[in-house]
C-alpha cells in the first residue's frame, strides 16, 4: 500500500476521534510538510479538509438516520458545541443541521465519500540517477499555493513564458519550477517558474531570486502531459523516498527540470523531477 493509502486507511479508521497530523504522517512514514504536500497533489483535499469533509458527511447521515440530538451528532463529529457544529455545517452545506433533519433526505447534498486508492493505475516509476549539481542561482515569478489547490499553476508559466528567452542574465534555455515550503505551514508551499540567472540585477518587475546550494539530487523522469505529474509525485515521495534510504536535504522540496525535450505549447514531453538529498 502506497504512503497516500496508509493515510487514508488511518484517517478513516480514526476521523470520528481527534486525530493528529503527526500521527497520521507515522502512519503513511512521511514528514508532516510532504505527507501534507503529496496528500494534496494526488486526492485534491488537504488533510484537515477531507477529515472535515469526512466528519460532516457522517453527521448528515447520522441527522437522517439516527434519534441522537442534534449536539449528540455534533460531539460525535468532533465539535465542542451546537453553535460551532451548525456553523460548519452550513458553511459545507448551505443548511444548518436543523433543517436537513426537517428535510429527511441528503439527495441535494454533497456528501464526501471515502478515497478509494488505486495503486496499480500509477506509472512505473524509472530508478532515478544521482547527480551533484554547484550552486545555482534562480530568478523568476513565485506564488502560494494551498498543496490541494494547485490549479494556478499553468497560468503562473503563462506569464513567466513572456519573459523566458530574454530574462538579463540568463544563463542557457532551461526552465524550472521549483517548490519550497512555506515556514510554520503544512498545507501549503510556495512555487516559482524560474530560470538560472547570472545576477539578480535588472530583472523585471515582479521577480524574485532563490539562491540553491551546491547539493546532491536524485533525478526522476516524469513522461507524458505535465498534468500527471502528480501522480509521479506521489511515487516519488510516498513510496521511493521511505524506502530508499536517503533522507530529504531540505532545500527545495523538489526542483522540476524543463529542457528541449518538453513542449510548453502542448504541455507534452520528458520533465526531470529534482530531489535533493543529504548529504
Amino acid at each position: 500500500m502506497s504512503a497516500i493509502g496508509k493515510a487514508i486507511w488511518f484517517i478513516e479508521s480514526h476521523f470520528s476521534s481527534d486525530i493528529s497530523l503527526d500521527e497520521i504522517a507515522d502512519t503513511a512514514g512521511l514528514s508532516r510538510y510532504h505527507l501534507s504536500r503529496v496528500f494534496g497533489l494526488t486526492t485534491g483535499h488537504s488533510i484537515s479538509g477531507y477529515i472535515r469533509g469526512r466528519r460532516l458527511s457522517g453527521a448528515a447521515l447520522a441527522l437522517i438516520n439516527s434519534s441522537s440530538t442534534i449536539l449528540e451528532v455534533a460531539l460525535d463529529a468532533g465539535y465542542g458545541s451546537h453553535e460551532a457544529f451548525t456553523r460548519a455545517f452550513r458553511e459545507r452545506f448551505g443548511m444548518t443541521p436543523d433543517g436537513l433533519r426537517k428535510q429527511g433526505h441528503a439527495r441535494n447534498l454533497v456528501l464526501l465519500e471515502p478515497i478509494r486508492m488505486d495503486d496499480t493505475r500509477l506509472p512505473k516509476l524509472d530508478a532515478p540517477r544521482f547527480e551533484t549539481r554547484p550552486a545555482m542561482l534562480l530568478a523568476g515569478l513565485a506564488e502560494t499555493y494551498a498543496c490541494e489547490a494547485t490549479q494556478g499553476i499553468p497560468s503562473l508559466w503563462q506569464k513567466f513564458n513572456q519573459h523566458f528567452g530574454h530574462i538579463p542574465g540568463q544563463v542557457g534555455n532551461v526552465a524550472y519550477g521549483v517548490c519550497t515550503q512555506t515556514e510554520g505551514e503544512t498545507e501549503s508551499f510556495r512555487y516559482m517558474s524560474a530560470a538560472e540567472v547570472t545576477s539578480a540585477d535588472d530583472l523585471p518587475e515582479g521577480f524574485t531570486t532563490l539562491k540553491l546550494p551546491q547539493q546532491r539530487y536524485a533525478v526522476f523522469t516524469h513522461r507524458g502531459h505535465i498534468s500527471g505529474i502528480s501522480a509521479t509525485v506521489q511515487q516519488i515521495f510516498g513510496d521511493w523516498l521511505p524506502q530508499s534510504g536517503h533522507q530529504h536535504g531540505g532545500l527545495p522540496d523538489m526542483m522540476e527540470r524543463y529542457d528541449d525535450r518538453f513542449d510548453p505549447h502542448t504541455g507534452m514531453g520528458v520533465t526531470e523531477i529534482w530531489i535533493p538529498l543529504k548529504a
